[in-house]
């Protein structure tokens, strides 16, 4: 009779003492992922944060040419980030009205004219032609100090390019770090045109 009893108690005892153990573990040695996840907010990889971060901070809107769809304009996949196309030209507007009253963009939102003259969007994938050959520094220096290339020597950038002085050095890195897995496009873009109103009569 006592054999009867004492065995279900064993069995019992040895179950609670094994899900507790199992529960222990799990809270001691959390996985690959779970630790990838705490380190960049969630995402399971530095690319994932800072795929996240370009479109959270809108970066298509200007360096990803557009193309019109069934419901208007549309971001052209095919060009992600590659920035102002080299074979479009500007359209033709009186420039010296627009830069002495306003602002005016391209279709696309890949050039932009106002009284700093014609800016165009950079392309910032990972081709040579774009950012392939930048290094972190530079690309921190750009968002930060708003400096051409991330040169500390060059002109500063143009509108509509705000700076991002309030990125986290871990944020800059995982935007860089997206930017550099992206599909290389070739696009050499136009070098920004001076006002007119700086140029001799």
């Amino acid at each position: 009779m006592k054999r009867t009893i004492i065995f279900p108690l064993a069995v019992l005892l040895g179950t609670i003492i094994f899900t507790q153990c199992q529960q222990q573990t799990k809270g001691v040695a959390p996985t690959a992922i779970q630790e990838n996840e705490n380190q960049f907010g969630g995402y399971a990889s530095k690319e994932e944060l800072g795929e996240h971060l370009v479109g959270v901070a809108g970066c298509h809107d200007c360096h990803t040419p557009k193309k019109m769809g069934p419901m208007g304009p549309e971001l052209d996949q095919d060009r992600a980030l590659s920035g102002h196309p080299s074979d479009e030209p500007i359209p033709e507007l009186n420039r010296k009205e627009l830069e002495s009253k306003g602002v005016a963009a391209t279709q696309g939102l890949t050039s932009w004219i106002g009284p700093w003259g014609v800016s165009f969007t950079a392309n910032i994938t990972s081709d040579p032609t774009g950012i392939g050959n930048w290094t972190l520094e530079q690309f921190s220096r750009a968002l930060r100090e708003g400096k051409s290339k991330g040169l500390a020597t060059n002109r500063d950038l143009l509108p509509p390019m705000p700076l991002m002085k309030e990125l986290t050095d871990q944020e800059i890195e995982a935007i860089f770090a997206y930017l550099q897995s992206t599909q290389p496009i070739d696009n050499v873009v136009p070098q920004a045109l001076p006002p007119l109103s700086a140029l001799p009569n």
